[in-house]
């Protein structure tokens, strides 16, 4: 028997590596023999499958199966429709087999609908999959119509369609009186809804599952706790948390920690401590998310002595900080422009064997660039070099502002062109700063030179302030027609009295064009009475 050729580890495939994979495995697929794919020793990591997605559409669909075999059906499924090959898509799950695909791999079909505005196709893709039950495999424990219902509603909550999940999930309780939803599809929506922010909707679907006799999880309870905490309302938690206790379902982390970290944020530091003196109570041991959310709150009101108190506990009792940790009393120390305290912290750090990461080193240079340390920043920028990390953005930008501030513009200008050459596309107001700097002074070799390098850069003189170098005409067509259809609302807005109508169009939901075509037909056949949209957007034009 043949011995399998070795994998390349997926986590440090390099660029150029995953490139030349990508390139084999694209000419095995347009080859005569694909089936020898999975056979070629080519791991399908996602550096792999990031340069293999643009070239999908050349893949003839007699390959596909082989495609399927090398990287899990469901992955197959999620890199056709990513590229919108849907057809190629249906026709790998539809094509003749032994045995159907499981549903796991028609999910992210499913959710590629949902993710690009296409609720409707989303919903006919479950109706077909309702329909045709021997087309795929559930698994599991739970019944396939559960499973099937949960993958639809996931799907559409995850991508930011709760109202359409609720409409499947009502239409379901209506048709499949034998087959009522589970816990799971409950849970799903409530997150959904939370998500959304919409915390009167969480409390509407909470009263229905208690009313329809399904038993909350730890995981209903986590989800109404996480959606109230982030709406800043700890209180409420903290009584559904006692409610847990009662009902006798055990707490967890994800129950408990939310709650410390709203009360951390609000300021509310003697309440977080009585909840977390209260966790053994709850059958909860506190963990290094639990603390390092008590030092971010600490550190964001400028509270470094409470900070260091945690810190102190938390090692007390064996929990030891992490790197983030650290980074939470930079950010303070880079706010207050404490160079002292920040270079202390830094060299402890170091001394005591942790690793800085990228955020590290991004907050002690704004430290030290606020503070005007250019031999600090410069250093400091060495070592993040000698520690793996290549100078982001920010890091650059903040650089940059520095020596324009010192006026060493000549340096300025070097590091703008430095940018470019490490492939990475400055500010429009970095230019901007250094283009008015360069024009006071007339260094016109500057000038030129800047101008030069921006040419270069797509949009860049029509986005102050950001790039959008992967937008394409499409994207540019869209915000456009959205532009003038705002308008046009604004417009027909000012004719229409009715509020009853207005409260209509607020709850309807789609994509940002359908919103807007909504909105205009609506207001149009209110208002003009008939009168076609062209007629409305006429001015416009």
């Amino acid at each position: 028997m043949l011995a399998r050729p070795g994998r390349l580890a997926a986590s440090t495939l390099p660029n150029d590596s995953a490139a030349a994979a990508a390139s084999t495995v694209l000419s095995i697929l347009r080859g005569e023999d694909p089936a020898s794919l999975p056979a070629a020793g080519i791991d399908p990591c996602p550096a792999v499958f990031q340069q293999l997605r643009p070239s999908l559409p050349t893949v003839p669909d007699s390959s596909l199966p082989a495609l399927a075999r090398w990287a899990g059906e469901a992955t197959a499924v999620s890199l056709l429709a990513s590229r919108g090959l849907f057809a190629a898509a249906w026709r790998l799950l539809l094509a003749p087999s032994p045995t159907p695909p499981p549903l796991a791999a028609f999910a992210p079909l499913v959710r590629r609908y949902a993710r690009l505005g296409r609720a409707p196709a989303a919903l006919r893709a479950f109706q077909f999959l309702r329909r045709h039950p021997d087309r795929y495999m559930a698994g599991g424990d739970i019944p396939a119509a559960a499973s099937l219902l949960n993958m639809a509603v996931d799907a559409l909550c995850k991508e930011g369609h709760p109202r359409a999940a609720v409409e499947l999930f009502e239409r379901w309780r209506r048709e499949e009186p034998d087959s009522p939803p589970d816990e799971r599809a409950y849970n799903i929506l409530l997150h959904g809804w939370s998500r959304a922010g919409r915390l009167d909707k969480v409390g509407k679907l909470w009263a229905e599952m208690r009313l329809a006799g399904v038993r909350p999880t730890v995981v209903t309870y986590g989800t109404l706790i996480e959606g109230l905490c982030v709406k800043r309302r700890p209180d409420q938690a903290i009584a559904l948390l006692d409610e847990m206790r009662e009902e006798g379902i055990e707490a967890n982390l994800l129950t408990c920690n939310p709650i410390v970290y709203a009360l951390a944020q609000a300021g509310r530091f003697q309440d977080a401590h009585k909840v977390l003196e209260k966790f053994p109570l709850y059958g909860v041991a506190p963990n290094i998310s639990t603390f390092n959310s008590l030092v971010m709150g600490y550190c964001k009101h400028g509270d470094l002595a409470g900070a260091s108190s945690v810190l102190k506990v938390m090692t007390e009792r064996g929990i030891s900080p992490t790197t983030r940790t650290y980074n939470y009393f930079f950010m303070t120390f880079a706010k207050n422009s404490d160079v002292e305290s920040g270079m202390n912290l830094y060299s402890k750090m170091i001394g005591n064997g942790y690793s800085p990461d990228q955020l590290t080193y991004v907050l002690l240079v704004k430290m030290l660039s606020r503070a005007n340390r250019l031999e600090l920043v410069v250093q400091m920028i060495q070592e993040m070099r000698a520690h793996g990390f290549e100078p982001d953005l920010a890091t650059s930008t903040m650089l940059i502002h520095l020596l324009c501030r010192r006026h060493q513009f000549e340096e300025a200008c070097a590091e703008f062109e430095d940018m470019f050459k490490r492939g990475i596309v400055p500010q429009y107001i970095t230019y901007q700063k250094l283009m008015r700097e360069l024009k006071r002074l007339g260094l016109v070799h500057l000038i030129q030179k800047l101008t030069n390098l921006m040419r270069s850069v797509p949009h860049s003189t029509k986005l102050p302030g950001s790039y959008r170098d992967k937008e394409g005409d499409d994207s540019m067509e869209k915000r456009k027609l959205i532009l003038q259809k705002a308008q046009a609302v604004s417009d027909v807005l000012k004719e229409c009295k009715d509020p009853k109508e207005l409260g209509k169009l607020k709850e309807d939901e789609g994509t940002d064009v359908e919103v807007a075509d909504r909105l205009v037909a609506n207001i149009r056949r209110s208002v003009y009475g008939g009168a076609s949209t062209s007629s409305v957007l006429a001015p416009l034009s």
